[in-house]
């Protein structure tokens, strides 16, 4: 059954552009299509093709309560440019004082799995919430971004939030990003302009240096193939 919605899905956007690829899914799904931004080169493209047209698309970030001050600025001047008000939605916080009471605010430096403890309270579930009831997920995901998207469909399956997942730029060059982005004067985060290129939450992301991997910047201090948050399977 997924199978076929998926090859239908396909079928719909074959030959469209990202646009008009993102307002069939939004016909086809009137108010169940959703778009989570982190506010990054990559989101802020997707923000501009659903913003400027108009279309029936739900936009929403998540505030871990650990982000730099650059980005809360990018989701301002992106409210202001666009006149909308992207959804902001943020960790409990009873879960997010349990953690903090018991384990301290670093604690996620200390190992694997408290990381991820901290990345699912304040990232893994609030996203739970904010898709709960969508169809379609839209995502910025490139495959150029780490070696496990490298193969990954532009339509998917997410078979744990049982809804499909929309990739629109998934095959972009890093540097037709960037042109996209100065082309049409898109606000950005300046920090993309100091050497970051994933942006995370400030204790968890630095600068890379020239010749090394795009998500090395990103939980730097860890193992390389244990570098997802759990916001996506690959």
């Amino acid at each position: 059954m997924n199978e076929s919605i998926i090859s239908s899905l396909n079928a719909a956007i074959e030959g469209k552009s990202e646009a008009e690829s993102l307002a069939v899914l939004a016909d086809l799904f009137p108010g169940e299509v959703v778009f989570s931004t982190s506010l990054g080169y990559e989101d802020q493209v997707i923000s501009d093709l659903i913003l400027k047209n108009n279309l029936n698309i739900s936009i929403f970030t998540l505030d871990t309560g650990r982000l730099f001050a650059e980005t809360y600025m990018t989701l301002q001047k992106t409210n202001n440019r666009y006149d909308t008000k992207i959804k902001v939605y943020y960790p409990q916080t009873a879960a997010a004082e349990q953690l903090v009471s018991t384990k301290g605010p670093l604690s996620f430096y200390e190992s694997v799995e408290n990381r991820k403890e901290c990345c699912f309270i304040r990232k893994v579930e609030p996203l739970n919430r904010a898709l709960k009831g969508a169809k379609i997920w839209v995502t910025g995901i490139r495959a150029e971004q780490s070696g496990n998207r490298h193969d990954m469909p532009q339509l998917e399956w997410d078979e744990a939030h049982q809804l499909v997942k929309f990739h629109p730029i998934l095959k972009w060059r890093f540097e037709e990003v960037k042109q996209y982005v100065k082309s049409q004067g898109i606000p950005y985060n300046p920090l993309h302009d100091r050497g970051f290129v994933s942006i995370g939450c400030a204790p968890c992301t630095r600068a890379i240096q020239e010749g090394e991997d795009f998500r090395a910047g990103r939980w730097w201090w860890e193992d390389e193939s244990k570098k997802e948050c759990g916001l996506h399977a690959k």
